[in-house]
């Protein structure tokens, strides 16, 4: 991500912004509006249908009272309609979802697993679109159980998570940290998001990066620092402050203050409007810690941020507002053509991405 913020700050780098990420999940757009004209059918009046509403998805981890996760758990979930309920067991950390619920219906998930008590959850009002994720689903021990297996807690499995995701490299050898495969994948503390932050910002491709990128920026005399070593090294510098202040602030210090994940959700399935939809949308929209989707402000007011403490280092003749705005803009873009990338091409090169499931 940090290879990426770097080179998306510059427009004649964009080319080099499918190596950022920050991320969240969309939903598919609503069914289009079909007309009946007379003759069509039997009416002679002219019809319209109602757009059918989006569907709504919830998603849970099963633990017991200490955090333990509990693979293999039963889970249903059921609305007031007749039918059967819909079930799924959780997978081996712990997690389950469910897609395409009904939005405006009350529906109740249901747990049960071997040596704890049933557990029933209140009545879920979901609304059209909504990534609901259900907290408070843990087991207490039945009492005629002898003994129970604990397994990891859910800050552990977030570590085992990070570690996959820093293995991720695009052809083997670009950062492709910021990218979670994982559609069920636990919340990040923010010890973890400020260490992935810094593994980021401080992998050795990163310093490839910004002297690749200096290098162009001293052909165009971009920013007015003087020419020659000294002109070459003072670019290097700013380049490398600008990503590595975005890095920092969008995506560790504003996502562990507003409680917002910093990464970009691969969708990987749904109609392709849809995912091309949830691409573009990332910069602007972000996974809560909750579960939830909200307005990305981690990742805008990073961009705004680093732009603005720009303004104490560039050339004088460099500063201003343009410094902050263009400079956020084009980074938006970027994450923007990022997304689309991810989205479509990069986990073909990812070698350890390949063999994540999602």
């Amino acid at each position: 991500m940090f290879f990426g913020v770097l080179v998306i700050m510059h427009s004649k780098q964009l080319f080099l912004a499918f190596v950022a990420s920050i991320s969240i999940a969309v939903p598919a757009s609503a069914q289009q509006l079909s007309v009946t004209t007379p003759g069509q059918g039997s009416d002679d009046s002219s019809a319209i249908a109602a757009p059918e509403p989006q569907g709504a998805s919830l998603s849970g981890t099963v633990t017991d009272s200490n955090d333990g996760i509990i693979p293999g758990a039963h889970v249903s979930v059921a609305g007031p309609a007749a039918a059967e309920p819909r079930t799924a067991v959780a997978n081996a950390n712990g997690a389950f979802a469910f897609s395409d619920l009904k939005p405006g219906v009350p529906y109740r998930v249901a747990i049960t697993a071997d040596g704890f008590e049933p557990w029933t959850s209140p009545a879920v009002v979901l609304t059209p679109g909504q990534y609901f994720f259900l907290t408070g689903s843990k087991l207490t021990v039945s009492g005629a159980a002898s003994s129970v297996t604990v397994f990891a807690s859910s800050q552990e499995i977030a570590v085992e998570q990070v570690k996959l995701e820093e293995q991720q490299r695009v052809l083997g050898f670009i950062p492709n940290f910021y990218v979670c495969y994982d559609r069920n994948a636990v919340p990040l503390s923010t010890k973890l998001k400020y260490e992935l932050a810094l593994k980021a910002g401080t992998d050795p491709v990163t310093f490839v990066g910004v002297a690749f990128v200096a290098g162009l920026d001293q052909g165009g005399a971009t920013p007015n620092y003087g020419m020659g070593a000294e002109g070459y090294g003072q670019r290097m510098g700013a380049l490398y402050a600008n990503g590595l202040t975005d890095i920092m602030i969008g995506g560790a210090v504003l996502p562990s203050l507003l409680h917002q994940d910093p990464r970009y959700f691969y969708s990987g399935s749904g109609t392709k409007k849809a995912r091309i939809f949830h691409a573009i949308s990332s910069p602007f929209i972000a996974r809560g810690d909750n579960g939830r989707l909200q307005p990305n402000y981690s990742s805008i007011g990073g961009d705004l941020a680093s732009g603005a403490i720009s303004n104490l280092y560039y050339p004088e003749s460099n500063r201003g507002p343009d410094l902050v705005f263009v400079n956020a803009a084009i980074t938006t873009g970027g994450r923007m053509a990022n997304g689309l990338v991810q989205e479509f091409v990069l986990r073909r090169f990812t070698p350890s991405a390949r063999n994540q499931t999602f």
